[in-house]
């Protein structure tokens, strides 16, 4: 761990970041690559079990947010206690977050399993979806403890530069989901033939096995928890909360505008904008992969330059990350640019008519958008690794809510519009389709173009060297709290 530690804080920051990087990049696929096999084998029961599951989608998306708070608040109170050679205090932490996990994953996920039908009938299930889709979202929402505890081991190896155990871990629980889903969707040999539920409980015995190999590898040479770091304090989990809560709260801003575009497409679109969106959104996810595994590498590395005062080099990975990342995701957008028939056919063979020209149009307009993407991610990664995640709170609410649903809901007819609580958000003009692609793009530079001068004039007012001051100060508090 210390030469870990000596890269993060000695070492070249491009091969450093890259190195930490992939591993997060390759975990981000694997993921993607589960929900693509869970696909295929629901698909095998028909389209009522796969409309099921994917109205749970929504839901499921605003459940995990929660139970972003240990995890953001693990990785970036890690990274900084490692970085200031605190390992006793970066093994607190990580018990800290587990704990909280552990609540709030079974706080949440007992009042879904209970209130599962209720739920997926507000979200639009019908009654031959409704009953599938409460036995998947109920069953799923019991083994969110271990989902959110695993998340939170896995905060810990990352914050410590250890990108290679969170792989791991994901790769155990995709391994795992994915053996048991034709075992339990179909029967095979000993085990019932469940359907929905079958897919469920592989989900649940996917998060299971991740957990079990966190605790191992947690409790081994990789991280070496003991039981003299389980004392727990209300100072570490003030601390937690105040770095995560923000995050948690631009996952619900993020999910809940996604939620209300859906209808916004549906309504100015029909089926072929919705398939449109659809592919656009499934085909940006990978796209990103880049930049999202890059932006976590370097919150941890920022995170892990403050704790040992190296302002400097904080201020540089943000700034290598940044070129890294763009240049990647400007050649993936090329890549979409100059060739979306093909990339929309190599998700959805037999997209044809107004759904394959409205995602043509649809995949060269996100291509515009990605470059901004990169800075965004990495900018906010920046202000993440330094505990200042209000911002990435406050940026997206102003993304989602303040450009992309007004400029959307522009696509709705004259006489619609989105409503919030019951109160006009914006009046549709009637543009259809491009008026939304446009307001994915536009929200993305014109986020880039917020977070890079809030960024520029942070930098010149001493965010690196502010945020050392603020951790050795807290350093000290929990110090004298314990």
């Amino acid at each position: 761990m210390s030469d870990r530690r000596a890269a993060i804080v000695d070492g070249s920051i491009p091969r450093t970041l890259v190195a930490l990087a992939v591993p997060l990049v390759a975990q981000n696929v694997v993921r993607v690559a589960q929900q693509v096999i869970d696909t295929f084998w629901l698909g095998r029961l028909g389209e009522t079990a796969v409309a099921a599951v994917g109205l749970t989608i929504p839901v499921l998306g605003l459940l995990f947010a929660l139970l972003v708070t240990p995890f953001v608040g693990t990785q970036i109170l890690v990274s900084q206690r490692i970085g200031g050679d605190d390992d006793d205090g970066a093994h607190r932490t990580v018990v800290h977050g587990l704990a909280l996990a552990l609540v709030v994953g079974a706080v949440v996920g007992g009042g879904v399993a209970l209130a599962a039908r209720p739920l997926v009938t507000v979200v639009g299930a019908g009654p031959d979806v409704a009953s599938a889709a409460a036995v998947y979202l109920g069953t799923v929402a019991l083994g969110l403890p271990l989902a959110g505890a695993s998340d939170a081991l896995e905060a810990g190896f990352v914050g410590r530069g250890d990108s290679r155990a969170s792989l791991w871990i994901n790769v155990a629980t995709v391994a795992v989901n994915v053996v048991l889903d034709p075992l339990l969707i179909f029967g095979v040999g000993p085990f019932p033939a469940l359907g929905v539920r079958g897919a469920a409980l592989a989900t649940v015995g996917g998060y299971a096995s991740g957990f079990l190999l966190a605790i191992a590898l947690a409790l081994g040479s990789r991280m070496a928890l003991s039981r003299r770091h389980v004392a727990l304090s209300v100072a570490e989990f003030r601390a937690l909360l105040s770095v995560g809560a923000p995050i948690t709260g631009r996952q619900v801003v993020s999910q809940s505008v996604r939620v209300l575009l859906v209808s916004v497409v549906a309504l100015a679109g029909g089926a072929a904008g919705l398939a449109a969106y659809t592919v656009g959104a499934r085909v940006a996810s990978v796209a990103v992969l880049p930049s999202r595994g890059l932006a976590q590498a370097a919150q941890s590395m920022v995170g892990q330059n403050v704790g040992a005062d190296r302002p400097d080099r904080a201020g540089r990975t943000t700034r290598v990350g940044v070129g890294i990342t763009v240049a990647a995701l400007a050649c993936l957008g090329a890549v979409q640019w100059v060739v979306p028939g093909p990339v929309a056919r190599l998700f959805v063979p037999d997209l044809s008519g107004q759904g394959f020209a409205f995602t043509v149009q649809y995949l060269r307009i996100l291509a515009y958008g990605y470059p901004a993407i990169a800075v965004v991610d990495l900018l906010l990664a920046g202000f993440n690794g330094t505990g200042r995640t209000r911002t990435s709170f406050v940026a997206d609410l102003l993304k989602y809510w303040g450009v992309r649903l007004p400029v959307a809901a522009l696509a709705l007819p004259a006489a619609a519009s989105v409503s919030v609580f019951g109160v006009a958000a914006a009046p549709g003009l009637d543009l259809g389709m491009p008026a939304v692609f446009w307001a994915v793009t536009g929200s993305n530079v014109a986020a880039a173009v917020g977070v890079g001068a809030y960024y520029l004039r942070a930098v010149r007012r001493g965010l690196f060297a502010d945020a050392i001051d603020g951790t050795s100060e807290d350093a000290d508090a929990a110090a004298s709290t314990d």
